[in-house]
This record gives C-alpha cells, structure tokens and sequence, in this order.
C-alpha cells in the first residue's frame, strides 16, 4: 500500500460471492493496512512560535461538505498550532476519506501560503480519487461493454471503495457470470488507480424438458414439452426464450424476446404466444368444441434500486390478447363477454412492480400488477356483459428460509381484486398443480381470488456423485394450501368458492438438472368433481430436467 502526498493507493484482490447460505468469501484483502503520510509541508516554513488558525478553507471536496471537513478539524482551530499538528490536519482528512470508502483520496496542504500567524486561514486541498482506466479479462461470448459499463458507475469519481464493492456482488448474481475476481492498483499518478477484472462466463444455454399434469382433463391433463433458452444470443446480455407444449387435447408456443437497453440493467422485451384447445374429455368429446387463443407484448422493465441483497424495480407492459371458441366447425361464444362468434379480443396496460430482498437464509419476493384495460385495437365491448373496459390488481408474495441444508420453508400468496366483471382471459383460477393441491385443475375461475400456500423440504436421503458430480438428494415435502375465489355484481358466487387442501409430496433433486416431484393432496372442503384424470383424484406429476 502506497500513499503519496497524503493520499493513500490501495491494491486488493476481490473473490468470488456465496449468496446463498454457506460461508462467505472476502471480497477484499489488503496486502498492507499501514498508511505513510508525504506532506508538501516542509520545515522551512517558521512555525517555532506557533499560529493561530482562525479556519480551514477546502478546495477540490465534492464526497464531503466543507462543513462536514471543518468540523473533522474543528480542534485545530482558534488555539495556537505546531508544525506537527498542521501535518496531523493533513491525516485526519485523508483517514476520514478513507475510512468512508475512498481508498485514493486525501487531503495535502501546499507550502508557500501566506497568512497571519495570528489569524492564519490555511487552504487544504483536497485531491478526490478516480479509476482511469477498467481491464476486463477471461470473456469469451459476453462482450467486454457488459461488464465494463456496469462498473464505470459504480468507480464514478470520487471513486469509493464500497460502492465498487456493491456493483461486484451485483454482477456476481448476474446468470451470466459464474465467478468475478477484481484487482485495484495504482495508477499513472496518486489519485488515480486501474481496476483489472477477471471474469469467468456461465452456460448461458438452456435445453429443458417438462412433463407434468398441470392442465385441465378436458384438454388432457398430461402436458410434455420442451423450453428452449439463450440468455446471451448475440454478446450483449440479450436473451432468447421458446417453448412448446401439447396435451392430448392442445398446444402451446411461447415465445419472447429481450434487451438490455443500459447499463442499470433495465431492458425492452418482446413476447408473445399461441394456443390451441380441442375437448376430449367425454361426453362432450361427440361435440368438436375447440378454441384458440393467442397474446403479444412489450414491457419495459426497469431496477431503480439494485443492491447485493435488495432490488425494486418498475415496469411498463402493453399486451393485446385474443381467443375463439367453435362448435362442430363454427364460430360460438362460450364463455362470457365473448361475442356472437365466439372472440374476445383484450387489449390492456399493465404497471408492474418487482421488489426483492435477499438474505444469507432467506429471500423475499413480492411483485404487484395494476392492469387497465383499454378500448383499443378491436377490443371487445360490451354493454352488460364482461369486456375489454377493466380495472384490476394482482399481488404475488414469496418467501423462501433455508432452515438447514436441503431444507427449506416456502410460503406464498397470489391475490387478485378487480372492479368489475372479467373476461375469461383475465379472470383468477383455483385448484390444481401450483395452486390448491387435492382438486381438479383450474375449478374454480372467479374475477377476485386468493391463495396462500404453504410448504416445508425436508431431506430423507442422500446420495453422493450420482452423475456428472451432481449429488442427489430425496425430500418429503408436507404441504397445506387455502383458496377462495369470488365475483364481481351480479354474477354469483360458486359454491363453494373455498377451496382448502393437505397432503404429502416426494421429490428428487440433483442440483439444477433434474428435478422429479409427486404430490397427493387431500381435499378439506367437498366439491361435486369428475375422476377422469390423476389430478382430478389430487395426485400430481412433475419432472423437468435441464441441460
């Protein structure tokens, strides 16, 4: 560690972040805590006697006021003064400096000043640190910018230590860093340090496929498919996303497309997809009624604060939906709002909101929807019935605590409140896989909901290197979810509209490429329900794999 001319130039080495449980690595180590003060203050200049300092003026401060410094050196004024304790001056700036974080800054008063000894004003200077200069190693496919960019603000001169420190764990929790390592040394001049950034890329590739019973068994419960994602399609941190997946009864592409339009991790996304149904379920299976629906968007989402541990964030979404439904071949409304060929046409603006706390046990997750539906782009209008013209809010909470290794508690909660009647494409549904476990899937379609579930992963076997040096471990998985749904005016209520249910899941884990699950939920409230399908008798499937 070097300091000239009271400021102070510190090398240190940044390791990689454990953000989730375990010991944590130190970002900084210091080869040297000891600090050698170099003053332009020489003995030539006569303080035997001593000076009376009246004040202190500061040039060159932007970090701290003069106020703030004034009072840092308070004790040095209006009493007569030595040599040696005008030097001291020059120390406590600088450690107050660097003390908050400015490892590079610090404070010289220059020799040659003129002043009355008996009411001396002596000018300090002080001399804010910068990075000049930011080297990025070990990319392959990320471009340099990425990186770069993103650490520029956080060494905006006056450079501080800690908020380089916070931009560093930032980007260690970005998907497409692995590990970050960072090395600040000196620069050409004092106040100037290069910082030198090693970075090791992610598999920024992801082939996965599912298969579960999540779908109604009029359409067929049993879904497979297959989703196909590329987090950095051309280098620049844009991402790519499709999926495909079909019932004996549907099908479904997804698809969506974004970009990263800053360096505060803001980015544009383009989305959209298409789905068609055929009812297979008897006996309405003679009657051919089938249905297609398809969405776009664009969203624009925002992080307005990004910390190690905290993120808010805001967003913007325009989305345009549709759907058809046919009978033997021809146009019909079946669902209510549709028109009298069976279309519902929805077009809306969504403000959303994401806020996220995470801890070294824990992670909190709460994010918040506002839709306004809107006439415009041929939606569907209505004098009585449910149309395009709506107000509603939807809040997802969700939080996770490692109780042990392998162990977790999961609790979460989706409500949704509306001021009017909802078209079939934005009403609330209970019941199934995600929701509340024991019934049907998507029983219970209301325009108001909510739903709380709640889940515990205890391990109950461990198994060591069982492929590719993933380890696997067996979980028993008790689970209790509540459900209640209701509408809007005049339409009535289900009955019942609460839906509460218990039971037992077994899952099987190896790291994060494979994950098989099965749940049997038992009902606490009896409804009317058909027994066509597994998730019908509350038993439910779910196997997804990842490469």
């Amino acid at each position: 560690m070097l300091v000239k001319q009271g400021i102070l130039v510190a090398t240190f080495v940044l390791y990689p972040l454990s953000c989730y449980g375990g010991e944590k690595e130190p970002f900084f180590q210091f080869s040297d805590r000891e600090v050698f003060l170099v003053s332009s203050l020489d003995d030539s200049l006569s303080l035997e006697e001593g000076i009376i300092i009246r004040k202190f003026n500061f040039i060159g401060n932007t970090a701290f006021s003069n106020h703030q410094l004034a009072e840092a050196v308070k004790p040095f004024t209006q009493r007569k003064i030595t040599f040696t304790e005008l030097l001291e001056v020059e120390k406590i700036i600088t450690n107050l400096y660097t003390e908050n974080g400015y490892i590079n800054s610090g404070a010289i008063i220059n020799a040659g000043q003129k002043f009355n000894p008996r009411q001396a004003v002596i000018t300090v200077e002080i001399i804010e640190g910068s990075v000049s200069e930011i080297k990025v190693e070990g990319l392959k496919r990320l471009r340099t910018d990425y990186v770069k960019n993103r650490l520029q603000i956080a060494t905006a001169t006056p450079f501080n230590v800690n908020r380089l420190y916070e931009a560093l764990q930032v980007l260690q929790l970005n998907t497409l860093i692995a590990n970050i390592s960072a090395e600040l040394v000196a620069g050409v001049v004092p106040q100037e340090s290069i910082l030198l950034v090693n970075v090791t890329e992610s598999d920024s590739f992801s082939f996965m496929p599912i298969f579960n019973n999540g779908r109604s068994s009029s359409v067929g419960s049993f879904r497979r498919g297959v989703r196909i994602k590329e987090d950095n399609l051309f280098g620049f941190g844009d991402a790519i996303d499709f999926s495909y997946f079909n019932t004996d009864g549907s099908n479904t592409f997804n698809g969506s497309y974004s970009i990263p339009v800053n360096s505060y991790n803001g980015k544009i996304e383009f989305a959209g997809g298409f789905n068609d149904t055929r009812i297979i379920q008897e006996p309405f299976d003679v009657l051919n009624i089938t249905g297609n629906s398809e969405y776009y968007e664009i969203s624009f989402y925002q992080p307005v604060m990004e910390k190690p541990t905290q993120e808010f964030g805001l967003g913007v979404t325009f989305s345009k939906e549709s759907s058809r439904s046919f009978l033997d071949g021809e146009p019909f409304p079946f669902s209510l709002g549709a028109d009298i060929k069976g279309n519902t046409e929805v077009s809306a603006i969504r403000f959303f909101q994401n806020w996220t706390i995470r801890q070294p046990q824990d992670v909190f997750n709460l994010k918040s929807e506002f839709s306004l539906g809107i006439e415009a782009f041929g939606a569907t209008i209505n004098e009585e019935l449910p149309d395009s013209r709506f107000l509603s809010w939807r809040s997802q909470l969700q939080y996770v605590r490692q109780l042990a290794p392998d162990s977790l508690f999961i609790f979460q909660t989706d409500l949704q409140l509306a001021n009017d009647n909802l078209v079939t494409l934005e009403q609330f549904y209970l019941g199934g896989l995600y929701s509340v476990r024991g019934y049907p899937q998507d029983i219970r379609v209301t325009d108001n909901g909510l739903l709380l579930t709640t889940e515990a992963w205890f391990p109950i076997l461990r198994v060591k290197d069982i492929w590719q040096n993933q380890d696997g471990v067996l979980q028993i998985i008790p689970f209790v979810d509540f459900g209640v749904g209701w509408n809007v005016g005049k339409i009535p209520n289900p009955s019942p509209n609460t839906l509460m249910g218990v039971g037992l899941g077994l899952q099987w884990q190896m790291g994060n490429n494979f994950n098989a699950r099965i749940d049997y939920g038992i009902p606490l409230i009896h409804i009317e329900r058909s027994k066509n399908s597994l998730n019908d008798e509350g038993i439910y499937l779910n196997i997804n794999a990842n490469f």
